[in-house]
């Protein structure tokens, strides 16, 4: 992208005044060029502009960096008139650079109005524009919106600074570490052990990993807790091991400044990839998993399972799914990409019993130890190891070793969704209810679509904020067959 751009007119930069009509969940303010500033070819209105760190309302100078046929891109230089939207205090201290808070600029009650829109028009898009959008729930303490300090997980990648290592985050579309121990998403505790995991590799000279020259050791330090604060600590390294006196002085001395530290992993990752994790972990000191609780169910998590990053948030969605299924005691449940099977078990109290499927063995592993855990045999719970697409087969198998036929379902995909091939398996079996919990609103509408084209009728869809000031929202919503 050209860091500047010229108008010929005037052999300067070109920068334009615009008002800013919209927000997109990337975080930019929208607007449309002046007409004096659009080619001749285009309607009087002007072309697109996005503006990033500008809200809807918002008068603004933009320097125009990049132009194409369709729409420009504008560097803010200063806000003209400010909207009534925008938030009169600074949401977090880190560099606007880092890619993370992209509504830190918005009001909280203006981000869910958004986010309310974006589902909506997502609906909209997909031909169900008939389909009722209820308002966002979100997380409240003492009658206050939490949108602090709420990630149970952090990724952090490292680089070699003038002064030492150093942590932070991508910037956005990039991978170029902006430099940040303080993450207002984070939990206050996960910057002082990420400064302290830097402070002892210069010490013990291991050294930041380079993307460019392949070189260097330490690629992540990747961080989960539990609500109680136990915490565990994988460092990511392009090695097979550390050489054993950083080994043993991290674990020392990490262990001892840091008591809620339940457990030190190695992940090793030697590829050229943008994959964080690779397939192998090493225990370096203290338990090899996270243990949590959530909807009353004890969770064990492996540092590679899925498992959502707010956990209160969390208990809302998975209570508000309940809800929605309208649960009797005698349905026979099958929880589709289950991960370590929380949203099965969180509902295996007011179902018969719990079918999962999912393709990542440890979370599998995961999933049947935690129903264990709970009380669970295997007539009760069961768990299978494989893509949920090709359920049929997984399906077969376990009604060939007995197990009832699902006439309830619950899928939560990964942000491309579900398939087709599964949408006309769930139907072909007359599975009767289906909850869907999504965390792509467009997705998820392009799905309930060809639930639609297969008799479900579609309820109405349930916004959930797991993710504060981000452009993220989660969504549920339960399709019943007719």
């Amino acid at each position: 992208m050209s860091k500047q751009r010229i108008d010929r007119r005037t052999d300067r930069p070109e920068v334009v005044t615009v008002t800013i009509q919209d927000l997109n969940n990337l975080g930019c303010g929208v607007g449309r060029l002046p007409a004096e500033n659009s080619p001749a070819e285009e309607n009087a209105a002007g072309l697109v502009v996005f503006v990033k760190g500008t809200v809807t309302g918002d008068v603004v100078r933009a320097q125009i960096i990049k132009r194409t046929k369709s729409f420009c891109v504008g560097k803010l230089l200063e806000i003209v008139t400010p909207s009534p939207m925008r938030a009169t205090e600074a949401f977090c201290t880190a560099p606007e650079a880092c890619g993370g808070c992209v509504y830190r600029h918005l009001k909280y009650e203006d981000e869910l109005t958004s986010k309310h829109s974006r589902v909506e028009k997502s609906f909209r898009q997909a031909g169900l524009s008939d389909v009722v959008i209820r308002p966002v729930l979100t997380v409240k303490r003492d009658g206050e919106h939490v949108t602090r300090g709420y990630r149970n997980k952090g990724m952090y990648p490292v680089r070699q600074g003038k002064n030492g290592m150093e942590a932070g985050f991508y910037a956005a579309k990039t991978h170029k570490v902006i430099p940040c121990f303080d993450c207002a998403l984070q939990p206050d505790a996960f910057g002082e052990l990420v400064r302290q995991v830097c402070k002892l590799c210069d010490k013990y000279r291991v050294t930041a990993y380079d993307e460019e020259t392949g070189k260097g050791t330490l690629r992540h330090i990747y961080l989960r807790c539990a609500a109680d604060g136990s915490t565990l600590l994988t460092l990511v390294i392009n090695d097979t091991k550390l050489p054993k006196p950083a080994a043993e002085g991290l674990v020392h001395e990490l262990v001892g400044r840091f008591p809620k530290l339940c457990g030190i992993l190695l992940n090793v990752n030697r590829e050229n990839t943008n994959v964080v994790l690779g397939d192998r972990f090493v225990t370096l000191w203290g338990k090899d998993y996270l243990e949590d609780t959530l909807c009353g169910k004890r969770l064990r998590l492996s540092a590679g399972s899925f498992y959502q990053v707010n956990h209160d948030a969390a208990e809302l969605l998975y209570n508000t799914a309940a809800n929605m299924a309208g649960l009797t005691g005698s349905e026979h449940l099958l929880d589709l990409y289950c991960g370590a099977g929380s949203i099965g078990l969180s509902m295996a109290d007011r179902v018969a019993d719990v079918t999962g499927i999912e393709i990542i063995p440890e979370a599998v592993e995961c999933a049947r130890v935690n129903a264990r855990l709970n009380g669970l045999d295997e007539t009760r719970a069961r768990f299978f190891c494989g893509d949920a697409s090709d359920a049929h087969r997984f399906l077969a198998a376990a009604e060939e070793n007995g197990a009832p036929a699902p006439d309830l379902a619950v899928i939560d995909p990964p942000r491309k969704g579900t398939t087709r091939e599964l949408i006309q398996e769930i139907a072909a079996r007359g599975i009767r209810r289906v909850v869907y919990i999504s965390c792509e609103p467009e997705t998820l509408g392009r799905d309930c679509a060809v639930f639609r084209e297969f008799g479900y009728e579609i309820g109405e869809v349930q916004p959930v904020d797991l993710f504060p000031r981000t452009g993220h929202v989660e969504s549920v919503v339960c399709l019943t067959r007719k």
